[in-house]
């Protein structure tokens, strides 16, 4: 699908048959919705994208513990980790001074390790620019640390033969990347992303979601048809907060907060060369 009115028409009429709805309410007849009726959330004037909503409470982690081992079985190997858990969790039920030692190392453990897995740079497998990955994701086994961290930075991760994704918080320089600085990142001729299925470069604001901006535009890759490439083949992309003066640099520009932000590339059905590491992203230069 490209990033156009009309490709979005397009496809709607197979988005609306993708569905699920109570077993008890099939009739064995094929069922449809509309899906561009359905509420937009968050409602206008939430703080989404403003700061992160607080969805885990580390006070009650350990108390609900419980609920979530009991639907949740243990992996081959981790039987005897449960049962020491679960032994941990019966002195807490019994003694009040232990549940409280362990709400406090909950919130101990939030404020340190957990927050700062939530910054792209100090999670994954780093790579050459200072870009970062990770090669379990959606089988992460006994990997306890690699899954905190997917789950506290991406919420949700495919397994990398199906989709692979690179992070980047620096410059090439090693200096965090500020919208009120401008740079690109230039994928030499024949250097695009190599995937069978389609690849994206996002950008996100400090707290991980889109930056709000009068082009409605998040990511640029495959879906865009009109990006400009220069003579050689080359394809730079630009972001920084101010538009750049150049058209051709606008086409192919990310707005960027005027504060820090992440570049995030999706690469979708990846060929070998990413899989084996052989291709890696090009560095995000600072040019102003």
């Amino acid at each position: 699908m490209d990033d156009t009115d009309s490709d979005r028409a397009a496809i709607q009429p197979v988005i609306n048959q993708i569905m699920m709805y109570p077993l008890s309410e099939y009739t064995g007849q094929l069922r449809s919705t509309d899906w561009t009726a359905a509420p937009v959330f968050p409602a206008a004037g939430s703080a989404s994208g403003e700061r992160e909503t607080q969805w885990v409470d580390p006070a009650r982690f350990f108390a609900a513990l419980p609920e979530v081992m009991a639907e949740v079985p243990a992996l081959a190997g981790e039987e005897a980790w449960y049962g020491w858990l679960q032994s941990v969790l019966a002195a807490a039920a019994a003694d009040p001074g232990v549940a409280e030692r362990l709400a406090a190392a909950a919130a101990d453990a939030d404020a340190g390790l957990v927050a700062d897995l939530f910054q792209f740079r100090k999670i994954g497998l780093p790579l050459p620019g200072y870009w970062s990955t990770q090669r379990n994701g959606a089988r992460f086994g006994t990997d306890y640390l690699t899954r905190t961290a997917m789950a506290r930075s991406n919420i949700f991760v495919n397994t990398p033969e199906e989709t692979t994704y690179f992070y980047q918080d620096l410059d090439a320089d090693g200096e965090r990347l500020d919208g009120s600085r401008s740079y690109s990142v230039t994928f030499p001729p024949n250097h695009l992303p190599p995937v069978r299925g389609f690849w994206s470069l996002t950008l996100y604001n400090e707290h991980h979601f889109f930056h709000p901006n009068e082009l409605s535009r998040y990511s640029l890759g495959t879906k865009n048809a009109g990006l400009h490439h220069a003579a050689d083949g080359s394809l730079t992309v630009t972001a920084s907060a101010a538009p750049p003066e150049d058209a051709d640099l606008r086409t192919n520009w990310l707005p960027a907060p005027a504060g820090p932000f992440s570049l995030y590339i999706r690469a979708y059905w990846p060929e070998q060369p990413i899989l084996d590491g052989t291709w890696t992203p090009p560095s995000v230069t600072r040019f102003r």
